[in-house]
Order: C-alpha cells, then structure tokens, then sequence
C-alpha cells in the first residue's frame, strides 16, 4: 500500500499524539493499587481502568485526526473504516506487569494496510521510552536521547539470548518446543512482554518467541523490528500479525535457526 510522504508524517503525528495521550492515563492508575478484574474464565487475564482510559483517548485522538480509519482495540473492539488503513491498538501490553508495579508493560499502536504493519510505536509511559519503526524510520527516544533502532549481528543459537514472557509458553507441545531453541542459546529469560521485542529492535536481545498472541499483541512490534532490520514471522515461518505464535529474530541466520526447531524440521 504506497502512502505519500505527507501522509506519513500525518500517521507519525496522530500515533505520537496518541502515545502522549496514553501515557497521560496509565501513569494516572500506574503503582497506586488500582483494581483489575479478570476477562478470563478458569484462568486470570487482568483488565484495569488504566487499559480502559487509555485505550479511550488513544481512540479520541482518532475520532479528531482520522476519523475515516478503521480501528482495532483490545478493550473497546473493532470499528469499521474507509481508508484502508487500520490502527491496531494494545492500550497495556502487559497488565500482569502493569497491576504489580513493574515497568516492563507499554502502549502499542499499529497501522495496518491491507498486508500487515505499516507503521508501529512501542511506548513505556514510566521509564519514558519510546521505540518508532516503519515507513523509513526507525529510531528510539528516551532518558538517554534519541538513537537509532538496530538489531544485533547474532548469528548462532549459542551466542543468542532469547527471551518468552511467560515460562510455560502456551501449550505443552508448544512450551516443549520454546524449551528446546532455548537450550541451544546463552541465555534465557522471561517476562517483559512487549519491552522484549522493544530491546531486540534496539540490539540488546536476539530472539523472541511467543505463543497464542492476537493481534494487538504483535502487530506494532512487527513494524519496529522489522524496520531495525530483524525478522518477525509464525512458527511456520508465515505472516504473523493478525496473531498466533510468533518468532522474532535479529538477523536471518538465527531466525532459520531456530524456525527448523520451532516447526519440527
């Protein structure tokens, strides 16, 4: 989908503002013993009215700036569009982190042409970091100043470190099969969930690897890493970002690597 370069700048200007606003509202619950409630039955899947409020000025900057866009949100669903351009929304990455203190959730936003992301921003509203990648740029800002987005050189499994938010994965097979990329790298680490595909896009990590992701989940990490010059796919090696299982890796030899463990090759 080919945009001008004035309307790149436009989407850049709307996802900013619409971080900016987000970030105003989930600090405005952050660390304070805000209530969640859980949308999972027989399991916990937090939901705070930080997730709510969030999502809902993120959507107010839409209504004003691009309102004929289509709109995909975690807690508020979808809304139709005529653009062809759609705003994936994640308004708390990470509640689970979110709702005990840690700084490790983040804001995502997403825009979707008709063949995946064109454009995304992972946003830590606490440590104030912001990671931009799509559409020519890819650059992160934060306490430290502004540097460009680039993945690490990592080659082989053994000089990786790898990263999964939650031990178990998702199911067995797919937790077996996390397990066994993971023993053939440096080193292993969980939590973080989308701050991990923020710190591969900045060269800090090599490979992530998770399951059962929707699309929110994925869509503006695709964007930002793909853009650093990582790779982001299915276990299959597919497009990923309307959601599933997902494998994010800083160089093509690692993603081949650990692609042929992950689908059984």
């Amino acid at each position: 989908m080919h945009l001008e370069a004035s309307e790149i700048e436009q989407l850049w200007a709307c996802a900013r503002a619409m971080a900016d606003a987000a970030r105003v509202e989930t600090l405005r619950h952050f660390r304070i013993g805000v209530a969640s409630d859980n949308k999972l039955v027989g399991g916990f899947d937090p939901v705070t009215e930080g997730d709510r409020a969030a999502e809902r000025a993120m959507c107010a900057v839409l209504a004003e700036r691009r309102p004929d866009d289509a709109i995909l949100g975690e807690e508020y669903g979808a809304k139709a569009g005529t653009t062809g351009l759609t705003w994936v929304l994640d308004p708390i990455d990470g509640t689970r982190a979110y709702i005990s203190g840690t700084p490790t959730w983040g804001v995502l936003i997403a825009v979707n042409g008709t063949e995946g992301p064109i454009m995304g921003l992972i946003d830590q509203p606490y440590i104030g970091e912001r990671f931009e990648g799509g559409a020519g740029l890819a650059a992160m800002t934060g306490p430290l100043g502004t540097a460009p987005l680039r993945t690490k050189p990592t080659r082989v499994l053994a000089d990786a470190t790898i990263f999964t938010t939650f031990p178990e994965v998702g199911s067995e097979a797919e937790g077996a099969a996390f397990h066994a990329v993971a023993r053939r790298c440096k080193l292993t680490r969980y939590g973080l969930d989308c701050y991990a595909y923020a710190l591969l896009a900045a060269g800090q990590i090599d490979l992530v690897i998770e399951a059962g992701l929707s699309s929110y989940d994925i869509a503006a990490p695709i964007a930002v890493i793909e853009a650093a010059g990582g790779i982001v796919t299915d276990w299959q090696g597919g497009k990923v970002h309307e959601g599933g299982n997902a494998l994010a890796a800083a160089t093509p030899e690692l993603h081949a690597a650990a692609l042929e463990i992950l689908s059984g090759g």
